[in-house]
């Protein structure tokens, strides 16, 4: 398995676009005051007073009711608006036509080409021709200003997530983003308080967290197999460097100009997600502080040495992304999860994916357990011989289609089979915060030599109370 495919739109436009001037223009602010939050007086900024409790950190008032264990309105058919027709938008479209009572309304992206492909995909399905919306950067708004829509999907480049979750909750509809959620700690604070104000779900949808393995492991901790949780790790680890550097792959240079701005964790949701699954954090546990160090920027610059010609505008940029993050989470019980993101160095792929505890352990990349008392003689046990843990939906959908070893179709699946059936959704707002945490955070501690941050309590002291979650029961149908 790989990656889930990095979302994109950037308008071709004869020049530079809007969008490519104004992050270049917040480059030295660190876009947008993102490395400004460690500062003190940008943390003071953000809403993390002092709460009662110890373990928490308190949320700002301009909230309403908690948005925990709140179902979607069940309804016949699930309308669906797509914001965000690149590499993930585009791939990923074919996953909602492809559903049971799901129905593609409205399309939205700046490049007139890619809406056309999607929207004669749509056609091709048997569905009615879907609205477009091609009128720029900010024809997404009118998208969300629909009636007909019940749930928006944005899969664009990622300093447009928090301004297009606002804007559809504000327009009454349900939300989803792919990673991360927003990149600063007041937006995810702004998007937990809209979430709840106007009773609308918005959602990091976390393709990872639906994995096989993932979900396997999952069930297995519940069900008390690796005993009382100690440790677990997760990791975005890609070799992107020559995508980076594609001309055409990325359209603009957005995803390799993040790595000129910020030095944290880019991309933390991927192997956060699951382990944060595993401990149940927000249900029973939750992160409290993160410390985060990071190695010198070389890899990006070392590749376009080699690989770039002159002249090429790569040549104008420098890079100040660590090229391996390493980040250490402690939560409240006391456990430990370790984070890595490397995109910038030569290595295979891997997610680490690993969940230990006082009877063994499990580690992924390759896939391996060692279970007591299966296991002995310090020899890993064949992870393959515990497959009846798997999670329900792989039970029922053993050969899913579309990408990432089929963990895109299940996201899509649960996804609009909570929305048909009126089910609480497997994961929330204070899931989608607190896995996007990470990114600002990882970055304010590396620029403090390592000094541990605190990390928000989103659910505003909701975490200790068990819930359900990912390891959900197969609903009557």
């Amino acid at each position: 398995m790989h990656e889930a495919t990095p979302q994109n739109h950037e308008p071709h436009e004869a020049g530079p676009s809007r969008r490519s001037v104004l992050w270049t223009a917040g480059a030295a602010g660190a876009g947008l005051g993102l490395t400004g939050l460690g500062t003190p007086s940008a943390a003071a900024a953000a809403p993390q007073a002092p709460a009662a409790g110890p373990d928490t950190a308190a949320a700002p008032e301009r909230h309403g009711k908690t948005m925990i264990g709140v179902p979607f309105e069940p309804r016949g058919t699930v309308r669906v608006g797509i914001i965000g027709l690149g590499n993930r938008g585009g791939s990923m479209i074919d996953l909602f036509l492809a559903m049971p009572g799901v129905r593609v309304v409205a399309l939205c992206d700046p490049v007139q080409d890619k809406v056309a492909k999607a929207a004669a995909k749509v056609t091709k399905a048997g569905q009615p021709a879907p609205a477009v919306y091609t009128n720029g950067d900010h024809d997404f708004a009118n998208l969300c200003q629909r009636t007909d829509i019940d749930f928006v999907y944005a899969a664009t480049p990622w300093d447009w997530h928090f301004e297009m979750a606002k804007t559809a909750m504000l327009n009454g509809k349900h939300v989803g983003t792919e990673c991360p959620l927003a990149l600063r700690l007041d937006q995810l604070w702004e998007l937990v308080d809209l979430s709840e104000r106007t009773r609308r779900h918005c959602l990091q949808l976390e393709n990872c967290c639906y994995g096989r393995n993932e979900m396997r492991v999952l069930r297995m901790a519940h069900a008390g197999l690796f005993g009382d949780l100690l440790h677990g790790a997760g990791a975005y680890v890609h070799d992107l460097r020559g995508l980076m550097f594609d001309p055409t792959y990325y359209e603009g240079p957005w995803r390799r100009l993040w790595h000129t701005r910020l030095r944290g964790d880019l991309y933390p949701n991927h192997g956060f997600g699951p382990v944060a699954n595993y401990m149940d954090v927000n249900r029973g546990d939750r992160v409290v502080r993160i410390s985060s160090f990071g190695t010198p920027a070389l890899g990006l610059a070392a590749y376009r040495k080699q690989h770039m010609p002159a002249g090429d505008p790569s040549w104008k940029e420098s890079y100040v992304e660590s090229d391996r993050t390493i980040s250490l989470v402690q939560t409240a019980k006391g456990r430990v999860i370790r984070l890595e993101h490397d995109v910038s160095t030569p290595h295979p792929y891997s997610r680490i994916n690993s969940l230990g505890g006082t009877k063994g352990l499990f580690e992924d990349y390759p896939e391996r357990i060692y279970l007591e008392p299966d296991q002995s003689n310090d020899e890993w046990g064949d992870f393959g011989k515990y497959a009846q843990w798997d999670h329900w939906l792989w039970k029922e959908h053993a050969n899913p289609p579309g990408g990432h070893g089929g963990m895109d179709y299940m996201l899509v699946f649960r996804l609009t089979q909570c929305l048909r059936l009126g089910l609480v959704p497997d994961f929330d707002v204070y899931d989608a915060a607190t896995w996007s945490a990470p990114l600002p955070l990882s970055d304010r501690s590396i620029r403090a030599q390592g000094a541990p941050q605190e990390i928000p309590d989103f659910t505003r002291g909701l975490w200790s109370k068990a819930r359900p979650g990912m390891d959900s029961d197969r609903p009557a149908q």
